[in-house]
């Protein structure tokens, strides 16, 4: 099975490392700590978390004095695709429709949201 056709489901504290090493690079544990959202963790709960996460191949390290760097091992737009498509087929028993429609229903969308979405759905309709 290729990364592309890979299923990712990711707690939030994953989520939140993998933002921090998509948006920053190759990290130590340390860095990473450093920047995770909301209250502190402990440096041991941050590796054993990479840990955990470079067994399921989300992320990889290597050695650079001493210590581990870990980078990315999926894209951003790997894992967004698979768990927006999970999120659609489990909630919403693949309808887009009545995902959409949910959305518009339960949450503040701007006339900007909206006007960007008439644009995007007059694309679709524009591909082959």
């Amino acid at each position: 099975m290729t990364a592309k056709q890979r299923s990712y489901r990711l707690g939030d504290l994953q989520l939140t490392i993998m933002r921090v090493l998509w948006n920053r690079g190759p990290a130590s544990v340390a860095a990473v700590q450093r920047e995770l959202e909301g209250k502190p963790l402990a440096y041991t709960t941050v590796a054993t978390m990479l840990r955990k996460m470079e067994q399921r191949q989300l992320v990889r390290h290597r050695t650079a004095h001493r210590r581990f760097v870990y980078e990315a091992a999926v894209t951003a737009e790997e894992v967004t695709r698979s768990m927006a498509a999970d999120l659609v087929d489990r909630l919403f028993e693949g309808s887009l429709a009545e995902t959409v429609s949910h959305l518009l229903e339960t949450r503040e969308v701007s006339r900007r949201e909206l006007d960007r979405l008439e644009q995007l759905v007059a694309e679709r309709k524009m591909r082959p």
